[in-house]
């Protein structure tokens, strides 16, 4: 989730301050959308916003609107962003960013809207939730739980709910409302229904709610880590393929159904960088861009320093020797070996190919890793056990993208890194890293390496 640390660090304060605010989330897309489904904005009363639920359309119209739609309470809103633009009786172009009337709104403010005169030709639908950060605040929490804990967690707010009972005088105004949210993995866990907020209740004498929380707890996420889910009766329907919804009233949910954004709420994506040189510090700011947990290991004191990296979550000087405490910052990371020194390089992959992380890069001309590998390899009794860690092995570390200097190789490095933790490939084939060294590294004679025989176009061969 992009710009989620700006939020966190704005709502504190928000909060600290007695300043109210209110979230906006993404819940669906239809058709073309910049953000899908899961990105947020908070919007604060004295003027303050950070995040972005669009790529820039929505967002004045929703800063002068988001205090307003929540008078009541949570408001879900659908804005529609194509190039169908409708005319008023004097010919005048309508707005083109327009609320859906399949949610409640009367509020509609002639001076705004004239100022949304633009198609923008995407042809795509965002649906909204809009919720004041004092309920807001629970997810929030969660969020800074699970990047704490590191352990993710299944939630599932609520969209719509129109129970059969609702019209029953006896329950009315009791039924769960728009923006609850209930922890599935707590569900899964015990069978009771455990809400994000614990200051939240509700009544359901009839098991409705509970009905589609069984369903929605036993849900497989499409793409991302969240998803539109419809409940109706006692079918569930599913996420909804938004990018394949056409734009017309059926898209539309019916009355009766019961909505769902299910999010699974994931720890942020932990980078740790072996070496400590000049280069490393691009590195760390575009994966700090990308929201990204970023440790830098070095075991030369002068070089591992919060002054020389003060955009990196941890600075750790780190002795060679210290594997212990490798294989745990190393655990479910993606790691890129990047020191300049062969001494380092060879004490760091002879622990990271053993106990390979979720990706591998090394930084080098080819020859110089598949030596490294040779050498490793003719140190241990049983070399199989690098097999694994060497099948992950990217080398040279990134794309070849083009340019020169620190900045274009970290581009390349950090496009590769996130195309394998995606599970992306390039639409056309990039010169990448080999992969899979093995059968050329039995070619190669074993022969000592000295320290930096690398040619100067030290990132690939």
């Amino acid at each position: 989730m992009n710009q989620v640390a700006d939020i966190l660090k704005l709502a504190a304060q928000a909060e600290q301050q007695n300043i109210d605010a209110v979230l906006a989330t993404v819940i669906r897309t239809e058709g073309s959308a910049y953000r899908h489904a899961g990105a947020m904005m908070l919007i604060c009363a004295d003027g303050r916003s950070v995040g972005m639920i669009s790529g820039g359309c929505l967002e004045p119209h929703i800063i002068k609107r988001a205090f307003w739609l929540t008078r009541h309470g949570a408001n879900v809103q659908a804005y529609q962003t194509g190039d169908d633009i409708e005319y008023n009786e004097s010919g005048d172009a309508g707005f083109a960013i327009k609320d859906d009337d399949s949610y409640d709104d009367d509020f509609l403010d002639e001076e705004l809207d004239s100022e949304l005169n633009f198609g923008l030709g995407c042809n795509g639908r965002v649906h909204v939730l809009f919720e004041r950060l004092v309920t807001a605040m629970s997810l929030l929490d969660l969020i800074r739980q699970t990047r704490k804990t590191q352990q993710p967690v299944t939630i599932a707010t609520l969209i719509k709910f129109d129970s059969p009972h609702s019209q029953n005088s006896q329950h009315k105004g009791s039924e769960p409302q728009i923006g609850t949210r209930i922890d599935l993995d707590a569900y899964l866990n015990t069978g009771q229904l455990i809400a994000v907020d614990s200051s939240q209740n509700f009544f359901d004498a009839f098991n409705t709610f509970t009905h589609a929380i069984k369903r929605l707890s036993g849900h497989k996420f499409n793409k991302k880590n969240a998803d539109y889910v419809i409940v109706e009766g006692d079918l569930d329907k599913g996420p909804i393929d938004d990018s394949q919804q056409n734009l017309t009233r059926e898209s539309v949910p019916k009355a009766g159904q019961k909505e769902w954004l299910v999010q699974r709420i994931c720890p942020q994506i932990r980078l740790l960088i072996c070496g400590a040189g000049n280069d490393v510090m691009p590195l760390v700011t575009m994966a700090k861009l990308q929201d990204w947990h970023v440790t830098v290991i070095d075991s030369r004191p002068q070089y591992a320093t919060r002054i020389r990296f003060s955009q990196a979550d941890v600075v750790k000087c780190l002795p060679l020797d210290d594997t212990e405490t490798l294989i745990k910052l190393s655990s479910n990371a993606i790691v890129a070996v990047m020191s300049h020194s062969l001494t380092q390089d060879r004490a760091r992959l002879a622990v990271l190919l053993e106990h390979p992380p979720a990706y591998l890069g090394q930084l080098g001309p080819r020859y110089r890793t598949e030596r490294l590998i040779k050498e490793l390899s003719a140190t241990m009794v049983n070399p199989a056990l690098l097999d694994e860690g060497i099948a992950k092995l990217h080398y040279p570390i990134g794309y070849k993208l083009g340019g020169d200097g620190p900045e274009a190789l970290a581009l390349g490095i950090i496009a590769q890194m996130s195309a394998v933790i995606h599970g992306q490939t390039s639409p056309t084939r990039l010169p990448d890293s080999k992969c899979n060294p093995q059968a050329s590294v039995q070619q190669i004679p074993a022969q000592p390496l000295t320290e930096y025989d690398y040619a100067d176009s030290y990132a690939h061969d």
